[in-house]
Order: C-alpha cells, then structure tokens, then sequence
C-alpha cells in the first residue's frame, strides 16, 4: 500500500512539474501571449467612460453568467455546465477580498482576453475569452473602469468548481490556451478596415464581444469551439449544443438556419425576444434579457447585416416541392379531425389552441412552429425538451409581455411526445428526422423531467 502511495505521489508531482513546465514553456515561445499584468489603465476614469463600459457590459453579456438567479449584480455563484462537471461563475464586483477589487487593468486584461487568473492559473474555457480575445483596447478600459468604479462591491465568496480530481487539475489548461486560444496581437478586429463599416462592427460584435460562437458553434474532442469566426470555415455558427438544448445554426441555411430571415427579423428578434418565425427560449431568452434588448439599433442592425453576409454551412437542408405543397395540407387533416397520423390527436389536445391547426401561432405571441428552424433542427434535442419543460419567452422593453408555455413531462409518456415531436416536424412544410421514445426518455432522464404518466 506505502509503494503504492509513494507511486501515486510521485506521479502526481511528475504532473505539476508537467504543468509548470507548460506554463514556462508557453511563456518563452509566445512572449508576451500573457501580457503584462502591472500595465495601468493609462486614462482617467471619467463618468462617462464608466457609462461606455456599462455598455460594453451589456454587448459582453455579462451578467448573464455572472449573476445568478436571485442573487446580487455580478456577485458570481452561477453552474455552468460541462460535459466534465460545474463551473461556477466567479464574482467580478469590486469586492477586495472576493471579487476583482484588487485587480491592476493588467490583471484585468489577462483574465478577459487571455484567460489568465493573475497568478498565472488558467481560467476554465466556459469563460468565453478565445472570443472576448478581440475585444478592443478601448473598449477593454471601459470595462475596466465600469467593473472598478461603476458596480457595488459584493462580499461574496467565489465557489470552487464541481469537477472530480484529475479533471479538476487546471494545468492543463495552460496547453488548451495555448493550442486553442488566439493570440490578443493578431485577433483583435479592426472595424474601420472593412469597406462597409457596419459589416464591420457586426462582424466584431458577433465573433468578440457578444461570443456568439461561444454556443452557435460546434465543438471540437478539446471541447474547443471548431472556428472562431467566419474566415475559419463553415463550422463557425452552424449550430452547437448547450445546457441541453440546441443552439441554432444562425448562417443563411434556409430550412435550419436564417435563410428566410430579413434583417429586420433577426433586430426584432434580438429587441424582442420573438417574431414571426420564430423566439427565444433557454439560454437565449437570458441572452435577450441581459444583453440584446439594451443594444442600440445601429448595432442590432450590424448583427443582423453580419449573420445576413454568413452562407450557408455547405449541407443545407433545401425546402423541396413535396413540402412546400404540404404546408396546408395538416391544417385542412386537422380541421376534418382527421387524427390519423400519430401525434395528431395529442397536438389538437395540448398544442393546437396557442400554434393553431395551421401551426402559423399567433404573431409576436405564439411562435410558428411551420418553417421554424428550431423545429427544423436535425437533432430534436430542443423540441424534446420545450415540450417536457416549457418555456418563457422573455419581457423586454419593447415586448413588455412575458408568455410561457407549461412543460408536459407528467402529462405525455415518452412515445406520446416522441409522436408528438415527429408531428410537428413533419407538418406544414417542415421536414425533418423522426423522433424515437428512446431519445425522449434519455433527455427525460438528464434534465431529470418529471416522470411520465402510466397508462
């Protein structure tokens, strides 16, 4: 047992000496990749510089992962979860003791930009910093002053994360920065060097700031998100996976993605949290909540101008003639109470009152579910979940009205939803994979639903 200890121990030790190794050796080879963390802010901190990095906070999305339900503004404590456990936002109020209050703009710059704690650990990539590795110097000392003087300090203590040793182990991570993180020097964007300006500042706002990427984007065996921009191929905002929901593709696909929409659409969409084709739900629901209803509309409009410049991911799923000409067909099944299909009876049941036997909803209140992308999806994952949990479309400043729809986990056994899913995306036009029970009771199982009725 004593040798096996000793064994233990010295691998353990050989490990960290690895891990520093890393550390030194990414030092030396890509210099100043670490920045300097005594830098000063450089400029005054004025009211008004204070005011921009509230705004930058507000492009950045920050709160949304970085206060937790209930608790105070960015006093952290919020799970994040990975495929390897909990991570646990940290708190970023001024506070001395448990928050930033200590940080140089150095210190401050290294954590957002690099993913560097000042003592030179690494932060976990749920911290989106391989996108927020664009942010402008401008705009990070704006944060910088914003999150200094701006916000209330909060007497919080951080939370360590919920992953098992040796995952737990962060030196690691030092060689995923240093494999998967961009260099600050060469990624920041230049928004005046495009011809058009707004395409420009979509284009910084989308793949920086607002880390859209961070979700939209698939994943790489690193967990590393598999393009950090449009330059890097068709991967880049084709869809991801998060926090058991799918995070749509947002390229011009037509039948999965954006294809169909304007860019006054997707402004609405952002400003609203819903519109005719579609609204937001799960973790983009908080995104509008937080972030996108406060944007000013010159950037709303860049977004939309960005995403509307991306093509399609190279596969798109085209509307064929056989979908177009079933568009109305349900509506007129439905309407003889003709419940022959499978799913149909549960739809007029459970559905068919907010989305309508034409699946058209009712605009801005009930989403579409014909030619809605979401329900279009390859992986159903999202439908699945919407219909056992439900969900909340978000109350916003120009959409004052929240509507939710309940969950019917405890309502539809798993084949009842399965049926029910492989309805909705097999009618009015939609045309997408069937649903098995199967896959219904594993996300029942993970999300841990409420268990189905006995029938």
């Amino acid at each position: 047992m004593r040798i096996r200890i000793t064994r233990l121990l010295g691998a353990v030790i050989a490990l960290g000496a690895v891990g520093a190794l890393g550390a030194w050796v990414t030092t030396i080879a890509f210099g100043n990749i670490g920045g300097d963390k005594t830098a000063s802010l450089g400029v005054a901190v004025t009211p008004e510089l204070i005011q921009r990095g509230a705004y930058v906070a507000k492009l950045g999305d920050c709160a949304a992962c970085h206060t937790a339900p209930g608790g105070k503004d960015f006093a952290g404590g919020l799970p994040l979860q990975t495929p390897i456990g909990a991570v646990f936002s940290t708190n970023i109020t001024p506070d001395k003791t448990n928050g930033i209050g200590g940080y140089t703009y150095g210190e401050f710059e290294r954590a957002v930009r690099r993913g560097m704690l000042p003592d030179g650990t690494s932060l976990y990539p749920a911290m989106p910093f391989p996108s927020y590795a664009k942010i402008s110097d401008d705009d990070m000392k704006a944060l910088y002053a914003f999150f200094t003087k701006g916000v209330a300090p909060v007497a919080q203590k951080n939370r360590s994360a919920d992953i098992p040793w040796p995952l737990s182990m962060r030196w690691p991570l030092t060689y995923w920065r240093w494999v998967f993180g961009p260099r600050v020097e060469t990624q920041t964007v230049a928004q005046t060097s495009a011809a058009d300006p707004l395409l420009a500042r979509g284009a910084y706002l989308v793949e920086g700031l607002g880390h859209c990427g961070s979700c939209h984007t698939p994943r790489g065996i690193g967990l590393e998100e598999k393009a950090l921009s449009a330059s890097d191929g068709p991967n880049y905002l084709s869809d991801g996976f998060v926090d058991n929901h799918v995070a749509n593709n947002l390229r011009g696909d037509p039948v999965t993605g954006l294809g169909t929409w304007s860019e006054d659409d997707i402004v609405q969409f952002l400003q609203t949290g819903r519109n005719s084709k579609s609204a937001a739900f799960g973790g983009m629901a908080d995104v509008v909540s937080h972030s996108t209803q406060f944007m000013r509309d010159d950037d709303l409009r860049a977004i939309a101008r960005y995403l509307k410049s991306l093509p399609p991911d190279g596969s798109p799923r085209e509307a064929t003639d056989s979908d177009r000409a079933g568009k109305d067909k349900t509506q007129a099944m439905l309407a003889a109470a003709d419940v022959s299909k499978p799913g149909a009876l549960d739809y007029l049941n459970n559905c068919a009152a907010c989305h309508l036997s034409s699946g058209r909803g009712y605009r801005d209140t009930f989403p579409a579910l014909a030619a809605n992308p979401v329900v279009n999806a390859t992986d159903p994952t999202s439908v699945i979940h919407i219909i056992m949990q439900g969900a909340t479309i978000p109350r916003t400043l120009k959409a004052p009205t929240d509507f939710t729809m309940p969950g019917f986990a405890d309502r539809l056994t798993d084949k009842e939803i399965a049926d029910l899913a492989t309805f909705v995306r097999s009618s009015w036009g939609n045309n997408a994979p069937a649903v098995s029970p199967d896959q219904v009771a594993k996300l029942r199982a993970t999300i841990d639903a409420a268990r189905p009725p006995e029938r």
